[in-house]
């Protein structure tokens, strides 16, 4: 097998977001918890620190099995140096509106980038 993991392999959606989403997509089947009771999702309230949240983006964009990162738009914001940083086409990165906060375009990093490839 090659050095890199192809994308083929990449199965899963993995979730940073608030209960209510969370909930919302675990109950549309998307959790999944590995061997090692690694989740592929991670629930952020007012107590999550930072760096936890940073630790879950850091840990969701290196596995090889998840395909798609969402995550909710207002907890990128909390983390947006690092969002702004992540560059990979796999697993690809969606900031997504939550129950309490509405999608903001205007903040939106992969949208920026795409804006700017086309030169709006």
């Amino acid at each position: 097998m090659a050095a890199h993991t192809s994308f083929k392999d990449r199965h899963l959606i993995a979730v940073i977001g608030d209960e209510d989403s969370i909930t919302g997509l675990l109950l549309a089947g998307i959790g999944h918890i590995d061997e090692h009771q690694k989740k592929n999702f991670l629930i952020v309230d007012s107590k999550t620190q930072i760096s936890t949240i940073e630790a879950a983006f850091q840990n969701f964009t290196e596995r090889k099995d998840v395909a798609i990162l969402l995550i909710n738009q207002h907890i990128a914001e909390k983390i947006r140096p690092t969002v702004e940083r992540y560059q990979q086409a796999f697993p690809t990165l969606l900031e997504i509106p939550s129950k309490d906060h509405p999608y903001d375009p205007e903040k939106d990093s992969v949208l920026r980038r795409v804006q700017k490839l086309f030169g709006e």
